[in-house]
């Protein structure tokens, strides 16, 4: 039922939104003349590595000199364009190539980048797959939107991440993935992706 779910969901979206992705790509391209897209692996269900498609929203080679670090607020390296995507959340529109083909879910745990780690409190390293909770939230496809990305603080450490996607598994049903996706609307109507808050 869900896999129909976001079959139907995702295929509506790519041809309703086809518009939109045009001049998403458009903007993109006339702003730096770089790609427009951004491809990265990604761990999905069972552990395996798919690559997830965005909209570019940083600097051409944004990470080439830091490595792979999360944006935060403000963050120098997105542009003017990526500013408006990542608010409104449009440069992940891609990624519903990814729920069509299956790799991904309208709604589950986000999906984490392969060696990933996290910073503890005094500054030390913490592979992600070290925390409690990393196998279990593989269990099901990664979402493009779910409890963690709607209620989190973004700036809430992995572990605590984790606790949101546990809650999910717990919980995970037809109604709760309806409720989340129109929340999820509701904060990209406001563009409040990049400056919400917890309570949303």
């Amino acid at each position: 039922m869900k896999r129909l779910f976001d079959v139907l969901v995702s295929g509506a979206g790519l041809l309703v939104l086809a518009p939109v992705a045009a001049a998403i790509a458009a903007a993109i391209k006339i702003e730096d003349g770089g790609s427009i897209f951004f491809v990265q692996e990604r761990v999905g269900k069972d552990c395996r590595v798919f690559p997830a498609f965005k909209f570019r929203s940083m600097i051409v080679d944004a990470e080439k000199h830091t490595g792979a670090i999360q944006a935060v607020e403000n963050d120098p390296r997105v542009t003017r364009v990526g500013r408006v995507l990542r608010a409104t959340a449009f440069d992940e529109l891609p990624q519903l190539w990814n729920i069509f083909r299956g790799d991904m879910s309208i709604v589950g745990p986000r999906p984490l980048r392969p060696g990933e780690s996290d910073t503890t409190a005094d500054g030390a390293l913490l592979l992600l797959s070290a925390i409690p909770g990393y196998e279990a939230r593989h269990r099901v496809r990664p979402g493009l939107t779910g409890i963690a990305q709607v209620y989190a603080p973004r700036d809430l450490p992995r572990n605590g991440m984790f606790r949101y996607d546990l809650l999910y598994l717990r919980r995970a049903g037809l109604w709760l993935d309806v409720r989340l996706i129109l929340q999820s609307f509701w904060i990209t109507v406001r563009g409040r992706w990049e400056h919400r808050d917890p309570k949303v």
